[in-house]
């Protein structure tokens, strides 16, 4: 831990990793929102080819995620989060010179690196082993910075895009990550002393979990899994699946920003309770929301607005629970390896999921696609429920 007596406020390190939040998610998992069919007119690579290449960096920080949280747990986030900056800064200029699609890939490869060490799960890991026990208001401060990402970083790729063209807007943001990302991470954060090594067969957290917990971390990784696939098939195929309702596009584009204030007011109202609840009832909320939207929407009822705002207004609470309830089920001393293990699933839910979609979309139309995403949603339901049931004093804080 390091010596917070001298190290800088807290709000100054929430600040510059909300910073750091923004540009990352915007310049990663974001960029191809803005970015893929233009990638796809310049070069000609097909656009099934191009979105692949994100599934694949998704799996690559799936598969690494673990080991970025046990790296956390002994040096801290400082020196992790800054080797991530690196890595998405390298990606990105893998992107911007690539005249080949396998070097396109191996960008990719590389921001999947990158994306490993610097978004959600590593900055909560961060801020666990900061502040240890008090650290669930820092981390439902930084999702209000995070919800800004696309708010932000999708008009600013456009600007760019219109400027300098696909290639430019990778430089630009690899040059925005040396400049001011990097400087951020590594000038601001507090530098942490040095876990002792683990023994040779350590490889299980310092604590090994209790079977109770151990069917907690399960449902745990299953609630993110099911999150994992019903948001990115929201976030990609929202308007086609509105448009299937006898929505415009103009109308769909008018209900899909109730999304984003929704999500921002969500938290704002979670920070108001400051932590007074135990994070399982923010779960609760947030699942029950996502549920509740996504039955309303697929029903067909003639409320997609209602349903949206429900959506994400859990989704809000969602970014905030998959970090706090972990570290109250498991304490601060696990948390950054737990939320390394918990990263791999979920993100490779998120890999799959647009593919997943698009086949269900194109072999089984729009209306069965919006039912599994509500079935997916009451499953989650159902989980936080087991989830709640299987804590021994859910109402303690």
């Amino acid at each position: 831990m390091p010596d917070l007596k001298r190290a800088r406020p807290r709000w100054q390190v929430i600040s510059a990793l909300g910073v750091v939040m923004i540009l990352t998610w915007g310049s990663s998992y974001y960029l191809m929102t803005v970015l893929a069919a233009p990638v796809a007119a310049a070069t000609g690579w097909g656009l099934n080819a191009i979105t692949g290449a994100l599934s694949a960096g998704l799996l690559t920080a799936a598969l690494i995620s673990p080991r970025v949280g046990r790296m956390i747990a002994r040096y801290g986030g400082r020196p992790v989060l800054a080797a991530g900056v690196v890595a998405l800064a390298l990606g990105l200029v893998l992107l911007a010179v690539a005249q080949a699609l396998w070097v396109f890939w191996l960008g990719w490869l590389v921001l999947g690196l990158g994306m490993a060490a610097t978004l959600y799960d590593p900055a909560f890991a961060t801020l666990g082993r900061l502040y240890g026990a008090d650290a669930r208001s820092a981390i439902t401060t930084l999702t209000l910075w995070g919800g800004f990402a696309s708010t932000v970083c999708w008009p600013l790729s456009a600007l760019m895009l219109e400027m300098w063209g696909w290639r430019g807007v990778a430089l630009a943001y690899a040059g925005l990550h040396l400049c001011l990302t990097l400087p951020l991470v590594w000038l601001v954060l507090p530098r942490e002393v040095e876990a002792p090594p683990p023994a040779p067969d350590q490889i299980a957290p310092p604590q090994p979990l209790s079977q109770t917990e151990a069917r907690q971390l399960a449902m745990m990784a299953g609630l993110l899994v099911l999150n994992g696939l019903v948001v990115v098939n929201v976030s990609i195929w929202l308007f086609k699946l509105l448009q299937a309702q006898g929505i415009t596009l103009g109308q769909a584009v008018a209900l899909g920003a109730l999304i984003g204030p929704a999500q921002v007011g969500a938290r704002l109202i979670e920070m108001a309770g400051r932590g007074r609840h135990h994070p399982i009832w923010t779960m609760i909320a947030s699942t029950g929301a996502i549920g509740a939207g996504l039955v309303l929407l697929a029903s067909g009822a003639q409320l997609p607005a209602l349903a949206l705002i429900l959506y994400g207004a859990g989704n809000g609470l969602f970014s905030i629970a998959r970090g706090a309830l972990p570290l109250a089920l498991f304490g601060p001393a696990r948390f950054p390896v737990l939320m390394g293990r918990l990263a791999r699933p979920a993100l490779m839910a998120q890999a799959v999921a647009p593919m997943a979609g698009a086949f269900i979309i194109s072999a089984a139309g729009a209306g069965v696609t919006l039912y599994l995403l509500a079935a997916l949603g009451l499953t989650n339901m159902a989980l936080t429920w087991a989830m709640w049931r299987s804590t021994r004093h859910p109402l303690r804080a």
